[in-house]
């Protein structure tokens, strides 16, 4: 490890990283705003443009298909022009595309305006939790990753809110509900000249006096002096400035074996996951609940989320990332099935709010784990990679879900989802576990 990383590493956590996690936990929430607005929308036209099972399921899925393009994307491009950049013009594709879908004048409308909001999305997941990962302290990295996460739920809760309050007040509820998707292009300024780039990326592209005045800069913020290491012989400064570092693969030979097992959960985690909740008002509404009522179920479960995340970050430096990871998969199975067979309004609730508070949790968890197990040179390229197969999961599940109803019900949905879970979490306890350890290099 080079002694900037090295510093960096070993500062305790200050004002500075506050800021950076805030910084890019607001991005993270209008991210998760804009994606939970869509199920609310759904609710509302199908009733309102009389749409049907299969154009609703094309405008849930969407998104999705655009989210697995733009987190390939994303990936690579954080490795080669930064990962400031990217988080920044994600913001500002995806605030753009979405006041414009207010606009809609016809599904087809909506369904390309919904691929381009997919784009930014897909793009900004992964390219943000690799830059807090690169400059959170060692000894807390994984909590602060979970914590960025958590920004998600609270995009999550604005949705539902907006969904409640916002979109049943009339025909143009949804355009309103939508416009509000404007502010991320708008917070894109902020991330551009109010975040720093990261230093490992920097140090990789040979921009060796940007590195050292960033690590400088958060040094000054925890009251430490910098202090010359008198082994450091400067030999990294004879890299000619601009030059990357030598790219290898995801799927090289060393790194295989957690790349498929980092996919499977993805895909595992995304199928279940946006199967249910972006289907979750509909359901309630096709169950004999109107459109005010399945909404304020929606926002109730929704809240279950937060303390989900509260828990799996304190876990996730004691249990460690795999075992943290594995188990709140395992729980996401279980709430998931008892959702199935739920019927009365009190055991939906509680169903429904086991599966927020151990869904989101392993979310936190795998966001957390991802860019650990790559080294700097593709650790956007590793996390965006497996963000972009889960999106193909998340493209499949919307599509399946009237599927699987007509097939058998609730109990056939949320058994599907059940199942996908277990999946990801034998593979979650095959993924190494990285908890205190340094971030690779090379």
């Amino acid at each position: 490890m080079t002694t900037r990383t090295r510093r960096l590493d070993d500062l305790p956590f200050t004002g500075k990283h506050r800021r950076l996690l805030t910084g890019s936990g607001v991005g993270w929430a209008l991210d998760a705003m804009d994606v939970g607005l869509i199920s609310f929308v759904m609710a509302a036209l199908a009733v309102q443009w009389d749409l049907s099972s299969t154009q609703l399921s094309w405008i849930g899925s969407i998104g999705f298909v655009g989210m697995a393009v733009g987190a390939s994307l994303g990936g690579l491009l954080a490795d080669r022009v930064g990962r400031r950049q990217v988080f920044a013009a994600t913001l500002l594709v995806y605030g753009l595309a979405t006041g414009a879908a207010a606009l809609s004048a016809s599904v087809a409308m909506l369904i390309v305006l919904r691929f381009v909001v997919g784009l930014g999305l897909g793009a900004e997941l992964p390219v943000a939790s690799t830059l807090v990962s690169e400059f959170a302290p060692r000894k807390v990295r994984g909590r602060v990753v979970v914590a960025l996460e958590a920004f998600w739920a609270v995009g999550w809760l604005l949705a539902a809110l907006i969904g409640y309050f916002v979109v049943p007040t009339g025909d143009d509820g949804w355009r309103w509900a939508l416009a509000v998707g404007l502010v991320p292009a708008a917070y894109a300024l902020v991330v551009r000249f109010g975040l720093p780039e990261s230093v490992r990326f920097l140090e990789s592209r040979g921009r060796y006096a940007e590195a050292e005045a960033v690590v400088r800069d958060y040094e000054k913020s925890a009251g430490v002096a910098y202090v010359p290491d008198e082994q450091d012989d400067g030999h990294e400064e004879s890299v000619v400035p601009g030059e990357p570092a030598e790219r290898g693969s995801v799927w090289a030979p060393h790194l295989r074996r957690r790349t498929a097992a980092l996919w499977i959960v993805w895909f595992g985690i995304n199928f279940s996951y946006y199967g249910a909740f972006i289907w979750l008002p509909s359901l309630l509404v096709a169950q004999g609940f109107d459109l005010v009522t399945s909404f304020g179920y929606t926002l109730v479960i929704t809240l279950a989320q937060l303390p989900g995340y509260a828990v799996a970050a304190w876990l996730i430096e004691v249990w460690g990332r795999r075992t943290t990871l594995g188990v709140f998969l395992a729980g996401s199975a279980v709430s998931a099935g008892l959702f199935g067979l739920a019927e009365t309004p009190g055991t939906i609730v509680a169903a429904g709010m086991a599966l927020s508070f151990f869904n989101l949790g392993a979310w936190g968890a795998l966001y957390a784990i991802g860019p650990e197990l790559y080294p700097t040179p593709v650790r956007g390229t590793g996390t965006g990679s497996a963000a972009a197969f889960g999106r193909l999961a998340s493209i499949v599940a919307p599509l399946v879900v009237p599927l699987l109803l007509d097939g058998g019900g609730n109990a056939l949905v949320f058994g599907a989802f059940a199942a996908s879970f277990v999946v990801a979490a034998v593979a979650a306890f095959t993924l190494p576990e990285r908890a205190g350890t340094a971030l690779d290099e090379t």
